[in-house]
Order: C-alpha cells, then sequence, then structure tokens
C-alpha cells in the first residue's frame, strides 16, 4: 500500500509515519529527511541542496522529486509519504513518477487536530539535528536531557519559528496551499480523514484502522 499523510504542521504526520514502518514494514519519504540523508551522504543532488541551504534558499521541486523518483525505483513494501505533496503541481509531478514506476497511490490521510493542540505541541518541539527524531519538552522529552534516544546526539534544538506568532503564519500557509490537495484526492476517492486528537498510541490505532478497512 503507497499512503500520503496529510496535516498541518504539528500534527503527527513524522511521528505516525514511524510507527507505520516499524509495524508494517513500510518505507517512510519524508522529505526533510530525504534532503538531510543526501547531503550527508555527499551525493551529487546532495552538495547542490548543501550549497541551496547555505545560500538560505529553498529547495526546488526539481530537486525534491529527483530525490523521489530514486527511491521509487528501488523494490518496496509500501511507501508513506510524509507531507508531500504540498501543492497541486507537485501532486500531479508525483502522479506521474508514481504511473512511471507502474505503481499508485492507494490512500491519502489528512491528520485533523485542534488549533490550541497545535500550538502546545509546537512551541515544546525540539527536534535531533542529526537524525531528525522529534520530541517535545513537556509531553514526549528525551530520556536523557539534550540527549537524542535514537541516534545518541546531543544536536538537538528548538526551531527559531517555532512560536505561536510564527506557527500562526505558517499554519495560514498550509491551508492556503492544501485546500486544493484535499479537493484533488477527494475527486479521486482516496481521501480519508482521522483526528489527530489524543496520545500517540490512540491516532496510530485510528489509523490502523482506516488502513485495514480501505
Amino acid at each position: 500500500m503507497n499512503l500520503i499523510l496529510l496535516g498541518p504542521p504539528g500534527s503527527g504526520k513524522g511521528t505516525q509515519s514511524k510507527i507505520l514502518v516499524k509495524n508494517r514494514g513500510m518505507v517512510q519519504l519524508s522529505t526533510g529527511d530525504m534532503l538531510r540523508e543526501a547531503v550527508k551522504a555527499g551525493s551529487n543532488i546532495g552538495k547542490k541542496v548543501a550549497g541551496i541551504m547555505e545560500a538560505g534558499e529553498l529547495v526546488t521541486d526539481d530537486i525534491v522529486n529527483a530525490l523521489i523518483e530514486e527511491r521509487l525505483s528501488k523494490k518496496n513494501s509500501g511507501f508513506i509519504f510524509d507531507g508531500y505533496p504540498r501543492t497541486l503541481n507537485q501532486a500531479d509531478l508525483l502522479d506521474k513518477q508514481l504511473t512511471n514506476a507502474n505503481t499508485r497511490i492507494d490512500m491519502v490521510i489528512e491528520l485533523t487536530v485542534d488549533i490550541d493542540q497545535l500550538i502546545d505541541r509546537i512551541v515544546g518541539r525540539i527536534s535531533c539535528a542529526n537524525c531528525g527524531a522529534m520530541y517535545h519538552i513537556t509531553h514526549q522529552p528525551p530520556k536523557k536531557e539534550g540527549v537524542c534516544d535514537a541516534c545518541g546526539s546531543t544536536e538537538l534544538y528548538q526551531r527559531k519559528d517555532d512560536n505561536e506568532e510564527s506557527f500562526r503564519t505558517r499554519l495560514l500557509e498550509y491551508y492556503q496551499k492544501t485546500a486544493p490537495l484535499t479537493g484533488y484526492y477527494h475527486r479521486a476517492g482516496l481521501l480519508q480523514y482521522v483526528s489527530s486528537i489524543g496520545s500517540i498510541e490512540d491516532i496510530a490505532t485510528r489509523i490502523g484502522t482506516t488502513l485495514d478497512a480501505g
């Protein structure tokens, strides 16, 4: 099964993707993770990405699509597109890539959550610069303060824009860009809604039930 997870920042896409990887053997395709891996590997694309990031510019769709195309060429038991596509243009390009790879999207799940909960999640969020693992200062801190549970790195940080004012701006941008995607996948008969309110385990159970019913 190939799955797209949609949802605003802080809705839990990355966390739930990792649970699906563990429980169902799926492959998580997070654009952020792929870009970090490419930079770390020092590939041609990685060097290009590093230069763009150092210049403070945005990575283009062409680069992201090249990374996705490379992943699609490998055999797998199902992909999870985590937070991608973000625009109609990206959705169209992804459809073409999947067709070329002789596969398709089977379901799109949009994680829905209360805005006040989102703000609480975001303002306390910390990340590992080395592996991308996510934590929360209050709700899900690392077992050892300042040390990543997943890789042991001490490079834990909080994004400068993880504050309420910046988040509301990002949230508005998300809904402006993603509203057309919701209609796009609804018309294709692929869209399902899952509440992202509650514990990580409760949300994972809801997603699992939705996948099994689909």
